[in-house]
């Protein structure tokens, strides 16, 4: 009787009840004020999560990508519409902040299983479990907006580029500082055992090129 209460409870809190997450959290750290203005910066450009591109061959190998990521994360989003909106997303600002999207994906399996009102139990919220104090750091303040899908992927992906560029490009060593656990191995290695499962090759060769070629043969 308690849990059908606590269920139907659940049930009527809709869906912005917090879903509580395991994911550790970003610790609070002094940043530069030309760090955090550039930070801010990032965070402020507003441009929708619409990918642009400058040649047909690229739109082609974006169309790839989404249509080979799709399928792996039906389960877990089943509305079409949903799901190419989230992975457009995550596409976009994975690119613009200089991430493989495989790792975005990987990161965001460990840390919320893709549940977008994910809440840890240190506060930590949405897709990529962003901390709240960094709305007031680089944000506008409003930790509520850290639900809004684009702004809180577009958060994350400020955030991780942010501490691989500290970490000198040691990605092991910026995702422990992603999850708050740097210098241990068990986030890290998390992460890059869930990205393998979103990892993308696009063995289609552009148009006019030979496949015997691109395997790295020669002409005959």
């Amino acid at each position: 009787m308690i849990a059908r209460r606590a269920a139907l409870a659940l049930l009527a809190a809709g869906p912005f009840a917090a879903t509580s997450a395991r994911a550790g959290g970003q610790i609070e750290e002094p940043l530069a004020d030309s760090v955090r203005t550039a930070l801010s910066s990032a965070i402020a450009n507003s441009a929708p999560p619409v990918p642009d591109f400058t040649d047909t061959e690229s739109r082609l190998a974006y169309l790839r990508w989404l249509g080979a990521m799709s399928p792996r994360l039906l389960r877990r989003k089943v509305d079409w519409q949903e799901r190419k909106e989230f992975l457009q997303t995550v596409w976009y600002e994975s690119k613009r902040a200089g991430l493989d999207p495989g790792l975005v994906l990987g990161l965001i399996q460990v840390e919320s299983a893709f549940r977008k009102f994910a809440v840890s139990s240190v506060g930590a919220r949405g897709y990529m479990q962003v901390m709240p104090f960094w709305s007031r750091l680089i944000g506008d303040g409003d930790a509520g907006r850290l639900f809004h899908m684009q702004t809180n992927l577009r958060f994350g992906c400020v955030i991780l580029r942010h501490y691989i560029d500290r970490e000198r490009g040691d990605l092991f060593m910026a995702l422990g500082r992603y999850n708050g656990s740097r210098g241990k191995p068990q986030y890290p290695n998390a992460v890059f055992a869930a990205a393998k499962q979103w990892r993308f090759i696009d063995t289609t060769p552009p148009r006019g090129e030979d496949p015997a070629l691109r395997a790295g043969g020669g002409p005959t």
